[in-house]
């Protein structure tokens, strides 16, 4: 796609910086091998625990013989459900305080938490008036921290981040993603990347097929398009596992009807305040019937490229 000339309205300046010229080079950061920043991503600062804000609140219609019955992240893959995929990839990188936004059937979620020490192993109970409660088994997420927060049913992304505001508390930066894909991203080394260029939000830009939000990367890997769900394959488009700085909440405002990847994105890019992260690694979206059945068929057979905390690629229950 060629660039529009620029124009002196905001719109087509913003339409000029969503259009990307396909001969740009491309410069990779993270992932690329012998690139000295690479290393960035092991600092301790890095280490230093962030807060995860995961979206959970969609009705999933496209995966309606799923979610008609619970909410999109409690899909399964295997014998757990994706967002505790998810929350493990943010774990094993040392991130373990979670604030989900709930929305749609957000009582199964809560439900899920709650009860979560009395699924992980034997349990002893003693009955009558003295009672009392012995776990048998210990599990690996003893040291999370779930901040289960209601934004709404019907409330739009963007207006779920603004929801949970108040959760963030005086922290610079956050963590941000989609309660309904896993990949095998290297969590550490895009928060070295948004420290490094120290603008207001950083994608994690893939490699996918076609139907999400189409990002157009200039050679210093800044955005100058951000196209939601385009006709095309092909191109760089948006994988989620954000990085944000607070200030993304100047960008809201009142947006409880307003998708966070339309209007506040595009403001965000064209203020020359995003930028991108680019994975060449695994990443896959569960939006469909087929696309649940390949993730669960890749967990069956141990080989799931995004458990990067379990040895052989799946995790015990």
């Amino acid at each position: 796609m060629c660039r529009d000339s620029v124009a002196t309205s905001v719109r087509a300046t913003i339409l000029r910086l969503f259009r990307l010229d396909k001969g740009t080079s491309l410069c990779w950061f993270g992932q690329k091998a012998g690139d000295p920043d690479s290393a960035l991503g092991t600092s301790d600062d890095v280490r230093a625990s962030m807060k995860v804000v995961i979206l959970c609140g969609g009705k999933g219609s496209r995966l309606r013989e799923e979610t008609e019955y619970r909410p999109k992240p409690m899909v399964p893959i295997g014998n757990r459900p994706i967002l505790w995929h998810i929350m493990k990839l943010y774990a094993h990188h040392g991130h373990r305080d979670f604030i989900l936004c709930l929305g749609y059937k957000g009582s199964m979620i809560r439900d899920y938490f709650r009860d979560y020490q009395w699924q992980a192993g034997d349990v002893t109970l003693t009955l009558g008036p003295d009672q009392s409660v012995e776990f048998h088994h210990s599990h690996d997420e003893k040291d999370w921290k779930v901040t289960l927060a209601d934004t709404g049913e019907d409330t739009m992304t963007a207006g779920r981040i603004k929801l949970i505001e108040q959760y963030i508390g005086s922290d610079e930066d956050f963590l941000l993603t989609y309660g309904d894909g896993v990949g095998d991203v290297d969590i550490d080394a895009t928060i070295s990347f948004h420290r490094r260029h120290g603008k207001t939000l950083t994608v994690t830009a893939v490699h996918p097929p076609g139907r999400f939000g189409e990002l157009g990367l200039t050679d210093d890997d800044s955005v100058s398009e951000f196209n939601e769900k385009p006709q095309a394959e092909g191109g760089w488009i948006n994988g989620g596992f954000f990085v944000a700085s607070r200030r993304v909440f100047r960008y809201l405002g009142d947006c409880s009807g307003i998708m966070f990847e339309h209007d506040p994105i595009r403001r965000i890019a064209a203020s020359g305040e995003l930028m991108a992260f680019r994975h060449n690694g695994f990443w896959q979206p569960m939006d469909t019937f087929a696309e649940f059945t390949f993730l669960n068929s890749l967990w069956a057979k141990g080989g799931a490229p995004w458990a990067v905390w379990a040895k052989r690629g799946r995790a015990e229950a």
